[in-house]
This record gives C-alpha cells, sequence and structure tokens, in this order.
C-alpha cells in the first residue's frame, strides 16, 4: 500500500491518501512502458516528408558542355541526380504511414496505471488538496510549486473545469497541463513530476476506464 501524502498551498502536510499498488498494475513493468511510449512518439509522427526528382527540379536540361575534347568526365543536365542542387534517385512522393501501430487496449490503460505507479514509487507525485484558484495567478501556482519541492519538468494534470489554475500554470517555463481524463504514460514519462489536486487524483482512480483496468491485471 503507498500511502501518498497531501499538501495544502504552502507546502504544509495536511493527510494522505492510500494506494493498493494492485490496481496500479502491482509491479513496475518497465519493458511495457518503453513500447508504449515508443509508439506514442511514433504515431506523433507525421510522414509527410517530400523530397524532389529530377524532372522535379526547376532548371535548364541542356547539357553542361560537350561530350568530348573537355578532359572533363561525360555530363548531361544540371538537374541530374549526382549533381548538386539536382534531384534525387528514389524521391519520397507519397505520405509514410509505417510510423504508425497500435497498443490493444489493455496493454495501453495497463501501461497508463504503471506510468503513475512508477510516479508514485519514486515520489515524484505532488497532490495538493485544493488547486482552485478566484482568478488566475502565474506567481501563486509557481509558488505552490516551490512549496512542495518541484525543481523540474512538471506535468499538472487538472479537471476540465478548472480553467484558472490551466491560465496559471500554461506560461511557467517546463510546466505543461493536461486534462485529468486524458492523463497517459507518454506524458507521464516526459515530465519529472506530476503535481494534481486530490479530487481530481481520486476522480482518475475511481473513474469506469481505470476500473475495468483492475480486473485486466488480476
Amino acid at each position: 500500500m503507498i500511502e501518498l501524502p497531501i499538501y495544502d498551498k504552502k507546502g504544509k502536510k495536511v493527510d494522505s491518501l492510500k494506494i493498493d499498488e494492485a490496481t496500479l498494475g502491482g509491479e513496475v513493468r518497465f519493458k511495457l512502458l518503453k513500447q508504449a511510449y515508443v509508439i506514442t512518439h511514433g504515431n506523433q509522427r507525421q510522414g509527410s516528408a517530400r523530397t524532389k526528382s529530377r524532372g522535379m527540379v526547376e532548371g535548364s536540361t541542356r547539357k553542361i558542355y560537350r561530350q568530348k575534347g573537355t578532359g572533363n568526365a561525360r555530363m548531361g543536365a544540371v538537374r541530374t541526380c549526382v549533381r548538386r542542387g539536382g534531384g534525387v534517385a528514389f524521391a519520397k512522393t507519397r505520405t509514410r504511414e509505417a510510423f504508425r501501430k497500435r497498443l490493444t487496449k489493455k496493454m495501453r490503460r495497463l501501461a497508463n496505471r504503471n506510468a503513475l505507479l512508477a510516479k508514485l514509487v519514486d515520489g515524484e507525485v505532488k497532490c495538493i488538496d485544493s488547486l482552485d484558484f478566484t482568478e488566475p495567478g502565474t506567481k501563486q501556482f509557481k509558488a505552490i510549486m516551490d512549496s512542495v519541492g518541484i525543481d523540474r519538468t512538471c506535468l499538472v494534470a487538472l479537471d476540465m473545469t478548472n480553467t484558472n489554475a490551466a491560465l496559471s500554470a500554461r506560461n511557467l517555463r517546463g510546466v505543461d497541463t493536461i486534462r485529468i481524463d486524458q492523463l497517459n504514460a507518454f506524458e507521464l514519462l516526459n515530465h519529472r513530476y506530476l503535481l494534481v489536486d486530490r479530487a481530481s487524483l481520486e476522480s482518475f482512480l475511481n473513474s469506469e476506464c481505470f476500473q475495468s483496468g483492475q480486473k485486466e491485471v488480476a
């Protein structure tokens, strides 16, 4: 059982939340996390790189110099692929779909839970009792991060209705925000710390998608 401390906005521990490791996969599966990260990263590639063949390059088709008598190697047009600025022998002309791969639903859900478990084991989850703001304030949000010891990149998971907190965090360097229902392994592994309020974390742990994944681990 993992006991996660709950802090207030001043960094003082006010409570704790007990989380069962079994609901998060029981143990950290490093191979699964790497597979989920690599596949998600590859799926973000557009695969839309283009190159031009010698027929697509603008330029004259005139023979550069005569065939014989110059002492140089024979040479045709300037657009040939052996000359600088010329075309490419096998040009890329269409979108490449080979980068796209997929995880099964069970693997994806387990990877998301397992990434959270890895953060909890390393003590990189900072839970605040409440992240409500009457109005957006970057300095106030930075003070909260400093009070709980966040000194590296940070992912802030918020409820979709908490717009003031999202506006407060968006201008901070190395800080990204995400909706709590969209929390995934790729974003968790891309940041050192996870900052979340208690209500959002409990809603994520008690979500229908999360609960259905617990049966898959057993």
